[in-house]
């Protein structure tokens, strides 16, 4: 049973059930689209955050109210919704796993996953592959809408070096983002599921709530499942948890894994005494709004194409950092934005899930702690100021003017202004974290038959986006089911 058919439960499912001896049910909350793909999750050009989302309310920082947290709920899962960047990480990220205790993770060993799961249709090298379900390609320099051309422009002008492919682990700079949307259509792990849906032995279930794993004597004998009102068990012998890091702790928990003083207080038996969403990782973000010049900006310009990483004089890891343009933000009643973003991608600051119900419908309390530590409000920002320097370069001269955070602020020693206006990368992780939770093969530790493989157990937050990186545990899941390595 594959509990959650994002971006590594449709992975594992369509991997695991290439034997024909496996019997693989994957089973997923929200909506499926075997034949007609709806416009929104369609248009890789613009986020999905409404008709296929959770709903997820967060609280950022202490200087924030309640804000959305999306993420995807449909076959396919945040890969199905998001803004389609397609990075992978530094080796330094999977090595700082292997460090840990699991020397399987290393970039070394990761590095064939990666290049299973995708066909690059620009290189053709040792670090990219060429028959993987998802497609990857960076937009050429003609495709750039004015402000991302200017980005890069300005960067180079300012020293960085250009970077034909960010996925190169020996690169570094400014250049076109790699990207999993092909003609403006995502790519999205739900291809990984177009072959597999003619085989016999797999089954896919879609608008069934998971509740809770079943054990007797410690080992799986079933799940809970809420569909169209009803509750029902479903017998199995594994159970491989797939919904993401927010939904996947919630499982545990009501499953009665978790903290001891939580499911005390929920009045669910205490199977296993462990930190479940005690350590919730994210990448904190900010971005200097801009306000463009009379036709710099069209509403259907794609929001992003371009992006420069590099190394933070207050960080330890090259490419740790990235500054990258927002061609346009497009808000109710308020005139056409620009932005220039950043992301902390190695933060020492981290947030928890608090959980008030046992009730599966109830949505856990996401607190984030954006930014609050001061280590990550110095990369922040030195961040801004960089993107300040970008402002006054001669490509992008007479596009706009700053709308915020003024000069005055820039100037300022201290940090703490900074608060209202960090936010988050929305890429969770690490709430169910290998070495702790679970062993670095993804089994829970106390029990037999459950596994998780998904961002929640990353120990640590790899520096880039998280999208790849959980398409790339999905992967190596897949194989290791499949042929019995696990």
């Amino acid at each position: 049973m594959v509990v959650g058919a994002g971006s590594s439960g449709a992975v594992i499912a369509a991997r695991v059930s290439q034997d024909a001896r496996r019997a693989v049910h994957l089973i997923e909350a929200g909506p499926d689209y075997p034949d007609t793909v709806p416009p929104d999750l369609r248009d890789g050009t613009r986020n999905s955050t409404e008709r296929h989302d959770w709903h997820y309310r967060f609280l950022a920082n202490r200087s924030h109210d309640l804000s959305p947290f999306p993420r995807g709920k449909v076959i396919g899962g945040s890969s199905a919704v998001n803004t389609c960047i397609a990075l992978r990480g530094q080796p330094y990220d999977f090595d700082e796993w292997a460090a840990l205790g699991g020397p399987q993770w290393s970039f070394e060993q990761c590095l064939p996953a990666f290049k299973r799961l995708e066909t690059d249709l620009d290189f053709d090298d040792e670090w990219h592959g060429r028959t993987g379900p998802i497609l990857i390609r960076r937009h050429p320099r003609e495709e750039l809408v004015t402000m991302q051309a200017a980005f890069i422009d300005a960067c180079v002008e300012l020293g960085f070096p250009t970077c034909a492919d960010h996925n190169n682990p020996t690169t570094t700079g400014v250049g076109a983002h790699s990207m999993n949307k092909i003609d403006g259509v995502r790519m999205s792990t739900a291809r990984y599921l177009a072959a597999a849906r003619t085989r016999e032995n797999l089954t896919i279930e879609s608008g069934a709530l998971v509740s809770r794993v079943i054990f007797q004597k410690r080992r799986v004998s079933a799940i809970e499942v809420v569909k169209q009102g009803a509750v029902e068990r479903r017998p199995c012998e594994r159970v491989v948890l797939c919904g993401g890091a927010i939904n996947t702790p919630g499982i545990l928990i009501r499953s009665g894994i978790g903290p001891r003083r939580v499911l005390e207080r929920l009045a669910i038996e205490v199977i296993v005494d462990a930190p479940v969403g005690e350590r919730l990782l994210d990448h904190p973000g900010a971005g200097m709004v801009l306000v463009p010049r009379e036709g710099v900006v069209r509403p259907t310009d794609p929001v992003i194409q371009t992006t420069m990483r590099y190394r933070s004089e207050h960080g330890e890891h090259d490419n740790e950092m990235q500054l990258q343009p927002i061609s346009v933000i497009v808000l109710p009643g308020i005139p056409l934005c620009m932005a220039i973003t950043l992301c902390v991608g190695k933060p020492r600051g981290w947030g928890w899930l608090a959980y008030e119900s046992a009730d599966p419908h109830a949505r856990p309390r996401i607190i984030s702690r954006m930014g609050e530590h001061p280590d990550d409000r110095l990369k922040i920002r030195e961040a801004l100021r960089m993107a300040r320097r970008v402002l006054d370069t001669p490509p992008f001269a007479g596009l706009s003017r700053l709308a915020w955070p003024t000069d005055e602020l820039l100037r300022r020693d201290d940090t703490a202004w900074m608060l209202p206006g960090i936010g988050s990368g929305y890429h969770p992780c690490g709430t169910a974290p290998m070495g702790q939770v679970v062993d670095f093969h993804g089994r829970v530790q106390g029990v037999e038959g459950l596994y998780v493989a998904d961002a929640s157990i990353m120990p640590t937050i790899p520096s880039a986006n998280l999208n790849l990186a959980t398409i790339m545990i999905g992967e190596r899941f897949g194989e290791w089911l499949r042929d019995d390595a696990i």
